[in-house]
């Protein structure tokens, strides 16, 4: 392992911190070392994301095995958060991890009282259909002083930091070129 200045600081820290905890306040950390110890190294695959909550932009490192989420920590070499997570972004893996999460199409007709699993195919293409008949119903082209507009009034888009630079910007190209004027972001909200 090679030891950079920031891990030798995080080290020299915590010595210290143990040290102070055992000799002033009587503390004994024997407990917990034992513990630590006794914990096998998190093996998996490593991959750098970025989370998806708020704006900031936070790099984290998630550690993938069996198709879970076994180990999320924050990523030390990251400009914005240098290794340090929010308690939304250190409970993540609860969401990937979670038995609620939908991980199928789920569709429920008008007047329906039930769901019922459809393919993306289908949900893409409905999507589409609906977004057609939102525009085609609240397109302006002029408005009450008979100037050129050219905008659909029913239909918003809300953007979120879990998409990058490229990804916003085609979206807001995309929802521009639908006539949409209503663009958000959630960090805004």
């Amino acid at each position: 392992m090679e030891m950079r200045r920031r891990s030798f600081l995080a080290l020299a820290g915590a010595a210290g911190a143990s040290g102070l905890l055992k000799t002033f306040f009587g503390i004994n950390l024997g407990a917990s070392k034992a513990y630590a110890s006794s914990r096998p190294p998190v093996r998996g695959k490593v991959t750098t994301t970025i989370c998806p909550f708020c704006s900031v932009g936070c790099g984290m490192l998630v550690t993938t095995a069996g198709g879970k989420v076994v180990n999320l920590t924050g990523d030390p070499d990251h400009p914005v958060n240098e290794a340090a997570m929010c308690s939304k972004g250190a409970a993540l893996s609860q969401i990937w991890n979670s038995d609620q999460r939908a991980k199928k199409v789920l569709y429920r007709a008008p007047g329906a009282s039930r769901w019922e699993e459809k393919d993306w195919d289908f949900a893409m293409r409905r999507i589409a259909e609906r977004m057609k008949e939102t525009r085609d119903k609240t397109f302006e082209e002029r408005d009450e002083q008979g100037r050129i507009v050219n905008r659909a009034m029913g239909i918003g888009s809300l953007g979120g930091s879990a998409m990058d630079n490229e990804e916003c910007y085609a979206l807001s190209k995309f929802a521009r070129s639908m006539g949409t004027v209503y663009l958000e972001h959630h960090a805004r909200l």
